[in-house]
């Protein structure tokens, strides 16, 4: 028996529909074998993410199976295992293309021309609309809920998510121009997290407690003009 996995560029030239698998209500019905298109392929892979997405945030992290997902996307559970690698790579992947797809329209904050105080604004505006997200806060209330029994789950969504924006800050703070104007006291590291919880406030804690309606996004440019006003002042020359 050979258990050799497929190389993912393999993979990625065959279907990833399994056979029979091509009922009118499946993304695969209508396609014919051989080698898919770019634009197939980017869709399939987005009605994946997509399904194991919902299927996480309906029923859980670890109660969901490869195999369930697999039967839901109507895809080969080896399609999987080669483009993500599992379940992890799976949620890395909907938090990374999820963030990607909502930070789209900011500018490039290490090559942003503008004031500093304006690039931060956009950022901070951006940044809380997308943790303010319904789909957001169900994951984050998960990823809590399992970190303990789930260590892959919790480090997943901190290196896909909060790792990498403060990475991008960190990236930003590191500008000379944006130094010059900064404290020279200030550990750097440290700019990124003072940055994101001046902006969250009680953000956190109010997650314990899901509110009726979300924010409106006049209450959210004001939250994120008064956290960064409080950023401001406490790391401005």
């Amino acid at each position: 028996m050979n258990t050799t996995a497929p190389t993912e560029a393999a993979v990625l030239d065959e279907q990833d529909c399994p056979e029979g698998q091509y009922s009118p209500d499946s993304p695969c019905f209508g396609k014919a074998a051989g080698r898919p298109r770019a634009a197939d392929k980017a869709a399939r892979r987005a009605a994946l993410l997509h399904t194991a997405g919902q299927l996480f945030l309906e029923k859980g992290y670890s109660k969901v199976s490869l195999e369930m997902i697999a039967r839901e996307a109507h895809v080969a559970v080896r399609t999987i295992y080669v483009k993500f690698g599992g379940k992890v790579g799976l949620l890395e992947a909907i938090i990374t293309d999820g963030r990607a797809n909502y930070m789209a329209g900011v500018a490039d904050m290490q090559t942003d021309p503008r004031p500093m105080q304006q690039i931060l604004a956009d950022f901070a505006v951006r940044f809380l609309e997308l943790i303010s997200l319904p789909t957001f806060t169900s994951l984050h209330r998960m990823v809590v809920a399992e970190a303990k029994s789930t260590p892959e789950l919790a480090a997943a969504f901190f290196e896909a998510g909060p790792l990498r924006t403060r990475q991008e800050l960190g990236r930003f703070f590191a500008r000379a121009d944006v130094q010059a104007q900064l404290r020279p006291d200030l550990r750097p590291d440290l700019l990124p997290v003072f940055l994101i919880n001046c902006l969250m406030g009680d953000h956190m804690a109010r997650l314990l407690f899901p509110a009726e309606q979300p924010a409106s996004r006049d209450e959210l440019r004001r939250q994120a003009s008064e956290g960064l006003d409080l950023f401001l002042r406490g790391v401005l020359r």
